[in-house]
């Protein structure tokens, strides 16, 4: 996932002071506490947790792991729902039925953090052999997750109402939400009235940022393969060069964005693999493109989608070559958030963390597939916490400064605790402020 880091000042600029409710005073500090006193077993299970990653669909011994734990807590705990997934169920009285959603997959990449915990595991992916690691945060996310069902179950007495945990599958890969739908999810267990996930961000640790409307992009992959006719380098009249062919429509493609799309909207489109050929002087038959296509609207994503495929059959008919075979998979859709739940949500977190500390963030480029859950039509908040030492996150921020590790980078390392203290206390409060009491 690539997207843009946005300084402290830039998300200043775009915050707002709502006026809702509060939760009482004592609840908060008593979620504060219960953190703060349970950290040492979040500690041990995030560090576990990081050193061994599965990849997306191979997660059973991670899924085995959690199972455990929120069993521990009281849950009914339902496995391999949409193949490797987790539900976790615990009724408390009449009252809001609140889903918490987290990941579970690792990536196929090596990662090279240094740390004592460092991941070293191995699996299968796409039929090779690869390093695994949790480079975008997923163990931190589980960790969280965990600390906010033992909040939530030590402060029974404080709300009433139904909480499903899920602990969902192949994000990476923007597949196991499906799944676990396509398994059920919606009718063997209840059905929420509000959903929350939150997702770690590089931002500085002990931050929460949010935001209404959307807050991640559609993702659409595209595989596209320009034909032509094979012959010699030294005599390329004699052939039909689907190389040229694919190089025209590398650069074509942009005007799409450049000249098509409304400046005032995002779109990107991005070609990430050119594969043909296989010595200097043989013209290839074929050539094979691949490449991701991200928006948030609807209407861009229409006009992206259409445009990309106009300009590869024009760049074949240009050349008189075949008709190219043209592949696009609809990956994750956008992720928008319910304004009014984010704007009760954001009166508790900025009451709780401090205006500096909560505040209105722009959406990310980068795609997640929590928009499934969303999109059957519950009212729902996906909101980011940081995870950088401040002062690291300043002088990134500043021109020429040292840049942090993105999200998957295989630097990418979390500072644990303040981390994963902010991320479950943030979220303990947001399923607290929805549920009876």
């Amino acid at each position: 996932m690539k997207t843009a880091l946005y300084s402290i000042a830039a998300i200043l600029a775009l915050a707002t002071t709502p006026a809702f409710a509060q939760l009482p005073a004592p609840l908060k500090t008593d979620v504060t506490t219960r953190v703060n006193a349970m950290y040492p077993w979040l500690d041990t299970v995030y560090k576990d947790l990081h050193a061994h990653p599965e990849i997306a669909f191979q997660e059973t011994r991670t899924a085995g792991k959690l199972a455990a734990e929120m069993r521990k807590l009281g849950f009914e705990v339902t496995e391999k729902v949409g193949k490797t997934g987790v539900v976790a169920v615990l009724k408390n009285g009449a009252g809001p039925t609140v889903l918490v959603r987290t990941d579970m997959d690792g990536l196929p990449m090596e990662e090279k953090t240094g740390l004592p915990y460092a991941s070293r595991v191995r699996a299968m992916s796409d039929g090779r052999e690869s390093f695994v690691t949790h480079s975008c945060g997923h163990d931190v996310h589980m960790a969280s997750w965990l600390g906010s069902a033992r909040t939530l179950v030590e402060l029974k007495s404080q709300w009433k109402g139904t909480l499903v945990f899920i602990a969902q599958p192949a994000e990476e890969i923007a597949g196991g939400a499906r799944a676990m739908l396509d398994d059920g999810l919606f009718k063997r267990f209840p059905k929420p009235d509000y959903a929350f996930a939150l997702h770690s961000w590089p931002l500085a640790h002990g931050t929460v940022g949010f935001n209404s409307g959307p807050v991640s992009s559609n993702s659409d992959t595209i595989e596209f393969v320009f034909k032509g006719r094979g012959g010699h380098g030294s005599a390329p009249d004699k052939s039909v060069d689907p190389i040229t062919i694919a190089a025209r429509f590398v650069v074509d493609v942009q005007t799409v964005i450049s000249r098509e799309k409304d400046p005032k909207e995002f779109g990107v489109v991005t070609i990430g693999a050119i594969q043909g050929g296989t010595v200097g002087n043989i013209i290839p038959d074929s050539v094979l493109v691949r490449g991701t296509i991200r928006s948030y609207s609807p209407a861009v994503r229409a006009k992206l989608l259409e445009g990309v495929r106009r300009v590869a059959n024009a760049s074949a008919a240009m050349a008189g070559a075949p008709a190219p075979d043209l592949k696009f998979i609809s990956g994750g859709e956008a992720i928008v958030n319910s304004e009014a739940l984010v704007n009760k949500t954001e009166a508790v977190f900025r009451d709780a963390f401090g205006a500096a500390n909560a505040q209105r963030m722009p959406a990310m480029t980068a795609s997640e597939d929590f928009s499934v859950f969303v999109n059957e039509g519950v009212p729902s908040m996906f909101f980011f916490t940081g995870i950088y030492d401040p002062k690291a996150v300043l002088e990134a921020a500043r021109e020429g400064g040292k840049p942090i590790a993105f999200n998957h980078s295989p630097f990418y390392a979390p500072v644990p605790e303040p981390s994963i203290k902010t991320a479950a206390q943030a979220m303990s409060l947001a399923v607290l402020n929805v549920l009876g009491r």
